[in-house]
């Protein structure tokens, strides 16, 4: 996905001047720039995404699932809408509201709700193996959605991968075949994530990255505001001011403020390798779920974690290999 932003365009712009492809700052290399600012922002991004698994263990300690997973796209929204005001920004077409539904669906309601209610029973470090899981699964997305024909060996990583996670999940419940319902609410997590990264990818070229993301949003208030007011009737939605910090970073850094340092990175480029940074955020995951809750860390998970991301990490070098002669 490659975040660009754009300039207001005037009231009096002519059709024929509207039909042109608009020009963007992020498609032409800034001279400050080093070779490795790309990377630095994507590591930005990563790092601020990290926090979200072992965030949302704190929040749910006092709040419902429901509202953590909900409120949080609410506040995002808001945010998102005075980004969109600010920059000006036109309005999508209808084929593009529809495919925003599809973001929508997957990153803004689908991976915070079901992410939300898993980390009720589970330890933050268990939901990052699985979750480490997702680099992959957007990569198979994005080969079924483009229609590519990567080497058998991404399918067989691909595979691997699903299979270790698998694994480490049911022999983390004491045994082969016992997954947890939390476990399935993970996976459906990953899948959509995965989903909703893959059209959010193509889409972006058409709007913009953080654009995509803002509209996402947007769309997805009405449902969200809804979800909110549900949770908050059921009953009073009261916390520490730990885990009120640990919601407001939820809002605000993971469901807004770190995608503009992740997709700023992948617009600076090169893409292909910042686009790898991501695989550092289940191991980091991993550790502040050590570090801030704690958890201690088994000889299962972390060799669930090395064999779910090193699959991962084959996968999507796998791909990677094989467009770039193309």
């Amino acid at each position: 996905m490659t975040p660009v932003e754009r300039f207001p365009e005037p009231a009096t712009m002519r059709a024929s001047e509207a039909a042109k492809p608009e020009t963007t700052w992020s498609s032409v290399p800034h001279p400050a720039l080093s070779g490795h600012a790309g990377l630095w922002w994507g590591l930005v991004g990563v790092a601020a995404f990290s926090f979200t698994v072992p965030f949302t263990r704190v929040a749910v300690g006092s709040f419902s699932p429901l509202f953590v997973g909900s409120a949080r796209a609410v506040v995002a929204a808001v945010l998102a809408g005075i980004a969109l005001s600010i920059a000006r920004q036109h309005w999508p077409t209808r084929i593009q509201w529809a495919r925003l539904a599809i973001v929508a669906g997957g990153v803004v309601i689908g991976f915070p709700l079901l992410t939300s209610f898993a980390l009720t029973t589970v330890p933050a470090s268990h939901g990052a193996v699985v979750i480490g899981l997702l680099p992959a699964a957007t990569a198979v997305m994005a080969v079924l959605r483009g229609k590519e024909r990567p080497a058998r060996s991404f399918w067989v990583f691909a595979i691997l991968g699903a299979v270790a996670a698998i694994t480490f999940a049911t022999l983390q419940n004491g045994g082969l075949g016992q997954l947890h319902w939390s476990d399935l609410l993970l996976f459906g997590a990953v899948l959509s994530a995965a989903i909703g990264y893959a059209e959010g990818g193509l889409l972006a070229r058409e709007l913009g990255a953080w654009q995509t993301v803002s509209w996402a949003l947007i769309l997805a208030a009405p449902l969200m505001i809804a979800f909110t007011i549900i949770s908050i009737v059921q009953r009073p939605q009261t916390g520490t001011a730990v885990e009120w910090l640990a919601f407001a970073y939820l809002a605000v850094v993971s469901m807004f403020l770190g995608f503009f340092a992740w997709y700023r990175g992948l617009a600076i480029g090169p893409m292909a390798q910042v686009s790898q940074v991501q695989l550092a955020q289940p191991v980091m995951s991993i550790l502040w779920a050590a570090l801030i809750l704690n958890e201690q860390l088994g000889w299962a998970t972390i060799i669930g974690g090395i064999a779910v991301i090193a699959c991962a990490a084959l996968a999507v070098r796998t791909r990677l290999n094989r467009k770039q002669p193309q």
